[in-house]
């Protein structure tokens, strides 16, 4: 007699892994002082549907992955380079949105 596997329909393997209240992205809690007066966050550990290729120079990624390192061994937080980058962005778009003229980021940019 030969034995007959059942295996799962295509609604069990391609169903949604999380109810509509889950899917919605929460709302992030500010990390590293990033929004506190604007309310600006990075986005943390969700899904991201958006996509931006940035070019940086080897000495800048080395940088980066040295902060990611050092975020890591003396601070206790585990994070990938996007999401240093992101909290990062969040930081410089809250302070220029805060101080305008005086933000570290337009000063940086004008160098």
């Amino acid at each position: 007699m030969v034995r007959r596997v059942s295996m799962p329909s295509a609604d069990d393997l391609f169903r949604p892994t999380s109810t509509t209240d889950e899917e919605q992205p929460a709302t992030a809690a500010p990390e590293m002082g990033a929004g506190t007066d604007t309310g600006r966050s990075p986005s943390g550990r969700v899904r991201h549907d958006e996509k931006m290729t940035v070019y940086v120079t080897a000495e800048e990624l080395l940088d980066i992955e040295s902060a990611r390192l050092s975020l890591r061994s003396r601070h206790g937080v585990a994070v990938d380079r996007g999401r240093l980058v992101r909290a990062a962005v969040a930081l410089a778009l809250a302070d220029l949105e805060a101080e305008g003229e005086d933000s570290r980021l337009l000063r940086r940019l004008r160098e």
